[in-house]
């Protein structure tokens, strides 16, 4: 990859499942009808799966559909779940709930690295003629005379803090396509970019999100067995009318994975749900399994929640949406892994009849769009399409209406429910319920055994970025961002990011500025979604840069 343009049939932006499953399903069916294409994925993470961080529990079934020919105990699985229970928890205790909440079992499914399966599924890509070139990060969509989708290209690079060109500059590299696959995660820079232009959300609710914190630890044997999935509800998110559980799955080797997941539609400028997920793991019922251990990781991520009537239009001329960047999600089980390889998969079906007709326009590639309303996807998010949207105003008014979308099959009794963007949720300083969760917990502090400040938590990322770069995190207004963000809001940055990567600055004169620390920064995007008036923006940094996961 230099400086020159790159031809190829399909380019796949993003190696997480999505785009692995697309890759794999068009490799195999264009072989099927002796067709020979050239498909290009590529990854800003610095090696498949460095970027990917998921719970995970998952549902196979897709898997044998994907890999027919790939024995299930061939898939690097981490555990089969054995048991499967939700508590509400209290501050100090907590109550076994003796049902599962509807959607939300887990027989038959498995504990799982995320980013090991992806690692797999990108030797299987290999081994089936896909070309695949992490470290490289796409930071524009290229458009022909037509305004009509070609490809993309990476980022330049050899550029200094402040834009100037260094000795070693080098302008991004050119990838144009008949095909351009947008697989990027929650939030893709992309893809956000692609649904603005084209006005994909057009008739759709606002997509809305989630933030998760996760860490994987080293326990004693005993304390948790493989397959044990355990879900919380209740404290410490429900006592600021947060929308959010904890989740805690046994691994294999005495390993646990453990976080806490929060929707960004609360209203507290202050609240810190990297903060709230160490005080969740003081509560007794969660310490039980982590006493003796020591932490080997962690990480944050955000989730799409709007569900199915935030679905954007999946399909432009020369281009498709798959995977988080569309929003496949299902709620309340909070899956999206099967959802992103199914639709991959069929993705993947348009695309070859796209190939066969040599024909990529929308008239073309709406046949994926049309084989998602057929399939399980929709069945799975229609019928509980109105379900987050519920929880919007709180959990007593989000537990009835999922009563009633429960025996109407999801309608509710009052129709389609709306949404706002998750940014539009926060109120200022003045305006918040007291008392303040910085207020709160205001004296707060990390023993760095059980609980960690974020600085230390950073350093179980693996996170790195070059110095001498432009900054990836944009203030878009400088001037209304101090005289709002910081002095009306308080600079709700501050607390939401997981990695300690914005800190307001206060000068001997009482001035106050933002520092942006971004070589903390784990590409979750919550800044891009979750500060008022969309003060931030989020754009990609080099290719190979941000966290570096292993077992997430």
């Amino acid at each position: 990859m230099d400086n020159a343009t790159v031809y190829t049939d399909v380019l796949i932006v993003g190696g997480g499942p999505s785009g692995l499953s697309f890759a794999i399903r068009l490799a195999d069916s264009l072989k099927e009808k002796g067709l020979k294409r050239r498909i290009l994925l590529i990854d800003k993470g610095n090696s498949i799966g460095s970027h990917i961080i998921s719970g995970a529990v998952i549902r196979p079934d897709v898997f044998g559909e994907l890999l027919p020919d790939v024995p299930i105990d061939q898939i690097p699985f981490d555990s089969k779940v054995s048991s499967d229970t939700m508590y509400m928890l209290s501050e100090k205790g907590n109550l076994k709930v003796p049902f599962h909440p509807p959607y939300m079992g887990n027989k038959g499914n498995y504990t799982a690295s995320l980013g090991e399966v992806c690692r797999f599924l990108a030797k299987k890509a290999e081994e089936k003629g896909v070309e695949i070139y992490p470290g490289f990060a796409m930071s524009d969509i290229l458009y022909d005379e037509r305004g009509k989708v070609i490809g993309a290209k990476t980022i330049d690079t050899g550029v200094d803090h402040h834009g100037n060109k260094l000795e070693n500059f080098q302008e991004g590299t050119r990838v144009e396509a008949k095909l351009t696959v947008f697989a990027e995660g929650t939030r893709g820079s992309l893809a956000k970019k692609l649904i603005e232009k084209f006005d994909l959300q057009k008739g759709k609710n606002p997509q809305i999100y989630s933030l998760g914190c996760k860490e994987v630890w080293s326990v004693p044997e005993g304390n948790i067995a493989p397959g044990e999935v355990y879900h919380t509800m209740g404290f410490p998110a429900a006592n600021f009318g947060v929308f959010g559980g904890g989740f805690i799955y046994g691994l294999k080797d005495n390993k646990v994975a453990l976080g806490l997941v929060v929707g960004l539609d609360y209203a507290d400028p202050t609240f810190d749900t990297h903060d709230a997920f160490q005080i969740w793991k003081t509560h007794p019922f969660v310490a039980k399994f982590l006493k003796g251990g020591r932490m080997l990781e962690y990480g944050a991520k955000t989730l799409p929640e709007g569900g199915y009537y935030s679905l954007p239009k999946l399909y432009v001329d020369n281009a498709l949406l798959i995977g988080d960047s569309a929003g496949f999600l299902a709620m309340p089980a909070l899956k999206g892994i099967h959802l992103g390889i199914r639709s991959g998969m069929l993705a993947a079906q348009a695309a070859l009849t796209a190939f066969q007709r040599n024909d990529f326009s929308e008239n073309t590639l709406k046949t994926y769009e049309q084989s998602v309303k057929q399939s399980s996807i929709h069945t799975e998010l229609h019928r509980t399409r109105n379900f987050r949207q519920g929880f919007m105003k709180g959990m007593i008014p989000g537990v009835f209406h999922f009563g009633t979308q429960l025996v109407t099959g999801g309608a509710g009794f009052f129709g389609r429910l709306k949404t706002h963007p998750d940014s539009e949720a926060t109120k200022t300083l003045a305006q918040a319920k007291k008392p303040l969760f910085k207020e709160k917990y205001k004296d707060l502090e990390f023993d760095k055994v059980l609980t960690f400040d974020k600085a230390t938590n950073v350093y179980y990322t693996g996170v790195a970025h070059d110095d001498h770069q432009v900054p990836h995190l944009q203030i878009n207004d400088p001037a209304t961002y101090n005289a709002v963000n910081i002095q009306e809001y308080g600079a709700p940055c501050q607390y939401y990011c997981s990695a300690e990567v914005y800190e307001v600055h206060t000068d001997k004169e009482g001035n106050q500025e933002l520092r942006i620390h971004f070589e903390n920064c784990l590409h979750c995007k919550t800044c891009d979604i979750k500060e008022p008036a969309g003060g931030i923006t989020w754009n990609v940094p080099n290719g190979g840069n941000g966290p570096d996961y292993k077992y997430m």
